[in-house]
């Protein structure tokens, strides 16, 4: 499963670490910090997160995630990690099963001390985690009109100095930084701890308070010398766009090493905002292109059909565009757009011969709106629904298989062919496998790559065109550079293949690939994908 919905469930429960769990309980994606240093994150993928805790608290886990349901969250769970070398480290865990990744579940730790040191003294309550401080922007926020929204501002907040401070003096100033934040935000609710001393505030932006000064006055009353630091970024007109960006450019914070996490954290929920609308109106005014990479029959080295590929302008490359617009649900638009324009092409003077790839995120298969735009665009001109390929992507992952396979069933009964993209290498792939009525698969590159010097990815590639075949699947290999892999791949029975060894995606489609050329017919003949 891709970053995009993923990072939109983890962001609810933003803390020291972000783990999302499998059905059985598995840890299939971490970021963040570890609880120690010799026990990082990322290396609870492919564990269950109940074995990597003290009993006790793993039986808590287990059946605190049995009870969960889509679109609920848990109360804070405490568990104990067990770290080894007798080394205990205590967290606290919220749970949340976002409905469109169920039955998955994101989860957020935070940690509070090693075993050995439990008699410091625990944070105190009084303010809210990033999980609830989420859920009560999602509420203020929505009740707010789009002028209103123009007066507020989120603050990132980061605090530093409370490692000096003794454990008989911890909660008091806590209590005091707890006070100023909630008396500066938003209906005194809307301030929240996101991860360690790190805090997060929605307030009115000229409301006449110095969160900085006021935040080190509480350690000056107890005698401690505390820093501050506080970055106010406007929310903007929309509150929906604005809590998607906030949780983007937390995530982000998360994963990029930043000298000033306050200012880091300012800096790109503004840009994210700023990207954001230059891609809703990139989308809208038709402001990118389409080039076309070739895809060979093996056997002939003749042009079957070309992936439409969008390329925007002054970009390196669209794939960070369209991981945000996946992940700041801007991506339905985007993907109609790319459909409309390919439709456009394949109806154009002399274009009866071109067949026709367009990629479709997961997340525009949530509802029906893609495949009713698509249905309605190509109904005048039936011809062309037998040259186009939907390609369903895995970069945001489907969240109720069966319903998009109903849906694409409905492209498929018109003639419209599927294919599953990147297949072999998404924690997904079989799922759609199992789940989709598809035409095509298509063989993920990075296992391409490989397939001369590897065995064992060659009968890895074998055994994926032999389930092909008996399922009544074509394939396709990606990324093939070298004639080697391209000879390894007819070998092994794969149909196509795409990849610079036969050409690069090119502002027009291009039929002719070295010797091979598709052979001209009569003006205004067909070609369909039988």
């Amino acid at each position: 499963m891709s970053l995009a919905p993923r990072l939109l469930g983890l962001a609810f429960a933003a803390a020291d670490s972000l783990v999302e769990l499998d059905a059985r309980g598995v840890v299939r994606f971490a970021l963040g910090a570890g609880p120690t240093s010799s026990m990082p994150v990322a290396s609870w993928v492919g564990h269950s997160l109940a074995d990597l805790l003290t009993p006790d608290t793993a039986a808590q886990l287990r059946d605190t995630l049995s009870k969960l349901q889509p679109g609920q969250r848990s109360s804070s769970l405490h568990i104990e990690i067990d770290c080894g070398h007798g080394v205990i480290r205590q967290a606290h865990l919220h749970a949340f099963k976002l409905p469109e990744l169920a039955p998955a579940v994101s989860c957020s730790l935070t940690y509070i001390t090693h075993k050995a040191n439990a008699g410091a003294a625990a944070l105190p309550e009084g303010i809210a985690d990033a999980q609830e401080l989420m859920g009560e922007l999602r509420q203020r926020l929505a009740n707010h009109s789009a002028d209103e929204l123009k007066t507020m501002s989120l603050s990132f907040v980061d605090v530093g100095g409370m490692e000096n401070v003794s454990s008989d003096k911890q909660a008091s100033i806590y209590s005091g930084l707890y006070s100023v934040l909630r008396s500066i935000s938003l209906g005194g609710e809307c301030a929240g701890r996101i991860s360690g001393s790190r805090y997060a505030v929605v307030s009115q932006t000229n409301n006449g308070r110095d969160i900085e000064a006021e935040l080190k006055a509480v350690g000056t009353m107890e005698g401690v010398p505390l820093s501050a630091s506080a970055q106010q970024t406007p929310i903007g007109t929309d509150a929906a766009a604005a809590l998607r960006a906030m949780r983007f450019a937390i995530e982000a914070c998360l994963r990029e090493d930043i000298d000033n996490p306050a200012t880091g954290f300012a800096e790109m929920l503004e840009r994210t905002l700023k990207d954001a609308e230059r891609f809703r109106n990139t989308v809208r005014d038709r402001n990118f292109s389409l080039h076309y990479q070739p895809i060979v029959d093996l056997k002939t080295r003749a042009v079957h059909h070309f992936e439409a590929l969008s390329r925007f302008p002054n970009s390196t490359g669209p794939g960070p565009a369209i991981k945000m617009a996946e992940e700041l649900a801007l991506i339905e638009a985007f993907d109609l757009s790319v459909a409309e324009m390919a439709v456009r092409k394949l109806r154009a003077p002399g274009s009866g011969l071109l067949k026709f790839a367009i990629n479709v995120s997961g997340a525009s298969l949530s509802n029906d709106a893609y495949v009713t735009a698509l249905l309605a665009m190509t109904a005048s001109t039936p011809e062309v629904r037998k040259r186009l390929l939907v390609e369903v992507t895995e970069t945001a992952a489907l969240a109720e298989i069966a319903s998009a396979n109903r849906r694409l069933s409905g492209l498929r009964d018109v003639g419209i062919k599927i294919c599953i993209d990147d297949f072999g290498v998404g924690s997904a792939s079989f799922d759609y496998l199992r789940g989709l009525n598809a035409d095509i698969v298509k063989i993920d590159g990075s296992l391409i790559r490989d397939i001369v010097s590897e065995p064992r990815i060659r009968t890895l590639i074998s055994h994926v065109v032999e389930l092909g075949r008996s399922l009544g699947l074509e394939t396709v290999g990606e990324m093939v550079e070298t004639e080697d892999q391209a000879k390894a791949l007819q070998e092994l029975g794969v149909d196509y293949a795409q990849g610079w060894l036969f050409g690069r995606a090119e502002p027009e489609p291009r039929t002719q690939i070295g010797p091979s050329i598709v052979r001209a017919r009569r003006r205004g003949a067909t070609e369909s994908w039988g």
